[in-house]
């Protein structure tokens, strides 16, 4: 009997008569392994293993209360987006590249890095960054050649879809620590040029197939509404930027798809959804779309969830399924849930060309 993660495949004899029938072999196809890269949205526990501020660590109380019942790293009161792709896909819950333990790279790795840029530059030494995480990538694909060779890797690495999510802390930076020097149109360009070139890298190493979210309605997020004193609504400075960023995206995955081979990907509309679930809470079962669950100042906008940065006090909810944001920046697990049911299924004008179950079918 061989095993493989492209094929469960075995030998069937049949005896009669005492004479044994060969009838080949029976091949059961096996799920596609799920790469993770990107920031703290994706992070499942990678900062836990790194030396970095207490505003990149999720491994204390309230994060993870609900579904781990304790903090695992991640930026939630449970699961994150990954998570529940993985279970979709019915794939295992995809580890953390830098988990000590045992790893089972066959199933896919999540290499997310809370904090993380797709500069070099943001949040430098902190964090794993995005080029970083391309090459811890590059590393986990030749342990793979030696494990289960080259035949088996490349089909595993061409089955696979590689999520990614990036480039909110590399504009948080920009529009906290502004420079003159930087035009908007020039600093959009590096941060999605750097992206390009890490999808360049994984489709060089054998991936084919992609999930890409566009930037969320930023100046929406409980963070930048308090950070920004905005009382009235949403920072339009923010979510401009955001808009920009998924234009130039947009227009390059569309240009990456005549460049590469067999390149395929799904584009999500991550902007709009996050802004429905905002503005209108209800339509989607939760009460609060404005205020987080945890944290302090206006909104709950400051980033003090557990007490263990700068401030100290903090407010926390009783239900976080009623909210759409668990701390002032990231989404509660039922809003996660949410999420990802849209990428998972959801039609072309949420994630197309190809929606995340088409990518992993094909």
């Amino acid at each position: 009997m061989a095993t493989s993660k492209s094929s469960f495949c075995f030998l069937v004899f049949l005896v009669s008569n005492g004479i044994t029938l060969s009838f080949g072999d029976i091949c059961q196809p096996k799920e596609a392994a799920l790469f993770v890269f990107g920031d703290s949205i994706f992070d499942a526990g990678n900062n836990n293993y790194i030396n970095t501020t207490a505003d990149n660590y999720a491994n204390f109380f309230p994060y993870g209360e609900t579904f781990f019942n304790y903090p695992t790293g991640r930026f939630s009161d449970g699961r994150v987006i990954p998570d529940f792709l993985a279970e979709y896909a019915k794939l295992p819950l995809i580890q953390p590249y830098l988990f000590p333990g045992n790893q089972r790279y066959v199933d896919g790795v999540n290499f997310a890095s809370a904090g993380a840029g797709a500069l070099v530059e943001t949040h430098q030494g902190l964090v794993i960054d995005l080029k970083t995480q391309l090459s811890y990538f590059n590393r986990v694909c030749k342990v793979l050649r030696q494990e289960v060779g080259d035949a088996e890797t490349t089909i595993l690495l061409a089955k696979a879809v590689y999520l990614i999510n990036i480039g909110s802390n590399d504009y948080e930076v920009y529009l906290t620590q502004k420079s003159s020097v930087i035009t908007p149109d020039k600093y959009v360009n590096m941060v999605v040029g750097n992206l390009s070139t890490v999808i360049k890298g994984i489709h060089k190493a054998g991936g084919r197939k992609f999930g890409v979210l566009n930037q969320p309605a930023m100046g929406c997020v409980p963070f930048v509404k308090a950070l920004m004193n905005e009382s009235k609504g949403c920072v339009e400075e923010a979510s401009a930027l955001a808009q920009l960023h998924n234009k130039v995206l947009s227009v390059e995955l569309d240009q990456l798809k005549k460049q590469l081979t067999e390149f395929k990907y799904s584009y999500v509309d991550f902007f709009d959804l996050s802004l429905d679930l905002i503005s209108n809470p209800s339509k989607y079962g939760f009460k609060e779309g404005d205020v987080a669950c945890c944290g302090s100042g206006p909104y709950n906008g400051y980033f003090s969830c557990g007490g263990k940065g700068a401030v100290k006090d903090y407010n926390l909810c009783e239900n976080p399924s009623e909210y759409v944001f668990f701390d002032s920046v990231h989404p509660t697990e039922r809003a996660d849930e949410i999420i990802s049911q849209f990428m998972w299924s959801g039609n072309s004008s949420i994630a197309g060309p190809y929606n995340l179950k088409t990518l992993f079918q094909l």
